[in-house]
This record gives C-alpha cells, structure tokens and sequence, in this order.
C-alpha cells in the first residue's frame, strides 16, 4: 500500500512540506488549512496579497496556494512578482480561481503558475495537486529516496551511499547533500545554503558553508577515485554537478 505524504514524514522528521495558502475567504483558509495539516503539511497562511510576498522571504514556503482575486494586490500580480525575484522564481505555485474559462486559465499559467484549479474543488484534490508538483519538483518531500548517478541518498535510513559502497556523513554534512540533491544543477549562495540547511533563526558564519562542503566532498570521495560532483562557482557559490543523469525513485 502506498503511503501519504504524512506516513513518510513521520519515519524522516527532518522532511517537512511549508505549504502557504493565499486566500481572503476565511472560511477556505480554516477549510484547507484544516485539511492539509491532516494531511502531514505543515500551513502558514493570509489573505493578503502584499503580506504573502513579506512572509515569502520570512518562511521561505516549498509550495504556495495562491487565490487569484485578493484585495489590493491581485494573486496575478503576487504570482508574477515571485517569478521576477531571483530567491523566489523557483517556488511552485498552484492559482485558485473562480475563473474557468480557457483564457483565464492560460493566463495565470503565464503569469507563472505551475498548476490552476478553479474553485469549487476537494481539498482532497488540492492535497494531491500539491503532491504532483512535488513529485515535479521536490520530490524529497514525497519520495524515500533520491538518486543522482551513482549517488543514492535514503532519506527515511539516513543512509547514503556511492556507486554501492556506503558513505558516512555527519548530520550537517547529510543535509547540504539532500538539499543539493533535490536542485541537481543549480547554483546556492552560501546564504541559501545556510537558511535551507541550518535555518533563519541560527546565526553562523558564511566561512562554515566552505568548511562542511569540503568535507561533504571528502566524505562522497575519501579516495579519490571519482570525478567532482560538488562545484564551486565563482562569486556565486556551489552547485551539485548537472552532467550525470538525475533519477528520483521509491
């Protein structure tokens, strides 16, 4: 039997969905927000367009339920100022709307939605909306293990392994490789990686990103034998290697 997105939080605390939820109607607030948590989501939630974007920043959301008519600024305006933003492009958005015609629906995916739902719906279907784009997107937050080439990362063992010999990392050291993992590719600064992997409210020295990713390098690689996976990109931080080919399985 497959498992909910709840059940696999519960064997791997350190997996937690941030799902934020941008309606002014409060009784769909109370509604989802009831049935997400039920659902192992943990919500942060307003009904205003210009506070979403502040809390944006401040709890840096894995997915954002965004309703299209809000007072003041519209959800399309939310939505297309998120996609202009450098830390905020890459956060997936599904657009609530009472809009159904084809149109509508084409322009809040241009807009920068990555998924539409047009009012009235299930939560039930929501919940699984957001697990589809997970799957998409960040598939550590609904899938047990990663894979990246030879790499295999086995988040509810808290194993890691490389071309089938185990890996032995420190806690730190397993969370930088899980979340480069989840972004094959791309490139984070030494403060995404401390705000994703050590969090907002902890204060550390940049200089420590450089300290645990030397040894997260030596850990994947004590003797040698394997090209860099790890790379540094000058003036703008590290990035896991795009030239294997990524999977993503149960």
């Amino acid at each position: 039997m497959s498992k909910t997105l709840g059940e696999h939080m519960s064997n791997n605390k350190s997996i937690e969905a941030n799902v934020m939820i941008v309606d002014d109607e409060e009784a769909i607030l109370t509604l989802l927000r009831y049935n997400l948590e039920k659902e192992g989501f943990n919500v942060i939630s307003t009904g205003d367009g210009q506070e979403a974007l502040t809390l944006v920043k401040e709890q840096r959301p894995d997915i954002i339920v965004l309703d299209w008519m809000l007072p003041g600024l519209s959800g399309i305006e939310v939505c297309e100022r998120l996609r202009g933003n450098n830390e905020t492009k890459g956060i997936p958005i599904i657009m609530l709307s009472a809009r159904g015609e084809e149109g509508d629906r084409i322009r809040g995916l241009d807009a920068g939605a990555d998924d539409y739902m047009v009012k009235p719906f299930s939560p039930n279907e929501l919940a699984a909306r957001i697990r589809a784009v997970f799957r998409r997107f960040r598939p550590a937050l609904v899938e047990k293990t990663l894979e990246y080439g030879e790499l295999k990362l086995d988040l509810a063992a808290h194993k890691v392994s490389r071309a089938g010999h185990d890996v032995h990392l420190s806690p730190t050291e397993f969370g930088l490789l899980q979340y480069l993992m989840e972004h094959p590719g791309r490139v984070f600064s030494r403060e995404q990686l401390l705000d994703a992997v050590w969090g907002h409210d902890i204060y550390v020295e940049l200089r420590t990103v450089d300290v645990h990713i030397r040894r997260l390098r030596k850990g994947l690689d004590p003797e040698g034998k394997f090209p860099e996976i790890i790379r540094t990109v000058r003036s703008a931080g590290y990035a896991l290697e795009a030239n294997e080919s990524a999977d993503f399985s149960e």
